[in-house]
C-alpha cells in the first residue's frame, strides 16, 4: 500500500518503487524561490515601480492614515488631546445626530443636511448624468474634425477652472452684474420674461433658498458635462464601422443608429459609470456649497460636508463632525453595493 506521504509520487512498476512527479518538482521549485522571482521582476521593471511610488504614498498619507482619526467618532474628551488619549464613549455622537439628546437643534440640522445632500445628488444623477452621454453622441455626429475639436475644448474648459473662479462667475451671473451693485445678466433676463420679480432679481437669486438647487445643478452640468463625456466618446469611437454599415443596409437612419447601434455598444460603459456615480451620491464636496450658500439658504443648501465643517472647525466638535461624515460614507458604501448587485443581476455588468 501507498503511505500518506506518497500522494505526490508516481509508482514505477519496473523497479517497484515510487519516484517524485516531475511537474511537482517544478511546482516545489517555483514555490521555494517565489520571492526570488518577485525580486527579479521588480529589478527588471524597477522604473515602473518608481513611477507607482507617488500614488502609493498619496493613498497611504491621504487615504489610509487618516482612517485612524475616525476613532474620534467613538471617543469623548479634551479636543486638544489626541484620539488615543481620549476615552471611549460608544455611539453617543451618533445618538446625538440621529435622535438629539441635549444638543438643541443639532439633530434637526443633521437630518436637514442629509436630506439636502441626497436631493442635490439625486437631482445631479437625474439631470447631470445623461448630459455627458448626449454630448458624446453629438460629438460623434460632427463630421469636421476641426469643428469637433473646438466644441470639445469649449466644453472641457470649465472643468479646469478652480472652484473659486467658477462660483464667482455664477454669483456675478445671478446675483450682481459687477462687484458693487446691479442685478446679474441671468437675473435680468428671468425678470424680463416674467419668471421672477424685479425685487427678487435685485436682491439676488442666491439669497432665495428656492433657487439654490437649480443654480447648483445647472452650474454643475456646465462645469463637468464636457469633461465627463470623454469616457463615453472614447467608447463610441471604438465601435466597429461595420456595425453602422449593417444598420444602414437595413435602412436605419441617424436616430435609429444611435438607438440600436451606439447605445447598446456603450451600455457596459454607462452601467459602470452609473455605479460609480451612485457610489459618490452622498459625497458632495463642501467647497462649492460653502462658496455659494449663506444664512438665508441653509434650509436647502446645507449638506453633510458643510455641517461637519461648521461643527468640526468653527464649533470645535470634532467627534460630531467625524460621526456625521462616517454615517454619510457608510450610506454611500451601501449604495455602491446595492447598485452593483442590481446591475450584475439585470445586465451582467458590474464593478466586481
Amino acid at each position: 500500500m501507498r503511505d500518506k506521504g506518497a500522494d505526490y509520487l508516481i509508482y514505477d512498476q519496473a523497479s517497484g518503487t515510487y519516484r517524485e512527479d516531475p511537474e511537482q518538482i517544478v511546482r516545489d521549485d517555483v514555490e521555494k524561490h517565489y520571492w526570488l522571482h518577485v525580486g527579479r521582476t521588480i529589478l527588471k521593471d524597477w522604473r515602473l515601480y518608481v513611477m507607482l511610488l507617488p500614488t502609493i504614498l498619496v493613498f497611504l498619507f491621504w487615504r489610509y492614515l487618516p482612517m485612524y482619526e475616525l476613532l474620534g467618532a467613538f471617543k469623548v474628551g479634551d479636543q486638544v488631546k489626541s484620539v488615543s488619549e481620549q476615552y471611549f464613549a460608544g455611539f453617543s455622537y451618533f445618538k446625538s445626530l440621529l435622535v438629539g439628546g441635549g444638543t438643541g437643534g443639532m439633530s434637526l440640522e443633521f437630518w436637514r443636511a442629509l436630506r439636502n445632500t441626497f436631493l442635490l445628488s439625486f437631482y445631479g444623477l437625474c439631470f447631470g448624468f445623461p448630459m455627458p452621454i448626449i454630448l458624446a453622441l453629438f460629438f460623434n455626429e460632427v463630421r469636421s474634425n476641426i469643428a469637433r475639436s473646438v466644441y470639445q475644448v469649449l466644453t472641457y474648459l470649465p472643468k479646469f477652472m478652480s472652484t473659486v473662479v467658477m462660483t464667482s462667475l455664477v454669483m456675478m451671473l445671478v446675483k450682481q452684474g459687477s462687484l458693487t451693485s446691479g442685478a446679474g445678466i441671468v437675473s435680468r433676463f428671468l425678470a424680463s420674461i416674467g419668471l421672477i420679480s424685479n425685487e427678487m432679481a435685485q436682491s439676488g437669486l442666491l439669497n432665495n433658498p428656492n433657487f439654490f438647487r437649480g443654480i447648483y445643478q445647472i452650474s454643475g452640468i456646465w462645469e463637468t458635462a464636457g469633461y465627463d463625456s470623454i469616457v463615453f466618446f472614447a467608447a463610441i469611437i471604438a465601435i466597429s464601422p461595420t456595425s453602422y454599415e449593417a444598420a444602414q443596409i437595413d435602412g436605419a437612419g441617424k436616430m435609429a443608429q444611435m438607438r440600436y447601434v451606439v447605445l447598446p455598444s456603450i451600455l457596459s460603459t454607462i452601467v459602470i459609470m452609473l455605479i460609480m456615480r451612485i457610489g459618490s451620491l452622498l459625497n458632495i464636496g463642501y467647497e462649492k456649497v460653502l462658496l455659494l450658500y449663506n444664512n438665508n439658504t441653509y434650509v436647502t443648501a446645507d449638506v453633510v460636508s458643510t455641517f461637519a465643517q461648521r461643527y468640526g472647525l468653527a464649533g470645535a466638535q470634532k467627534g460630531i463632525a467625524s460621526a456625521a461624515e462616517m454615517m454619510n460614507n457608510v450610506v454611500g458604501m451601501l449604495l455602491v453595493i446595492g447598485a452593483n448587485t442590481v446591475a450584475r443581476k439585470a445586465s451582467n455588468v458590474s464593478l466586481y
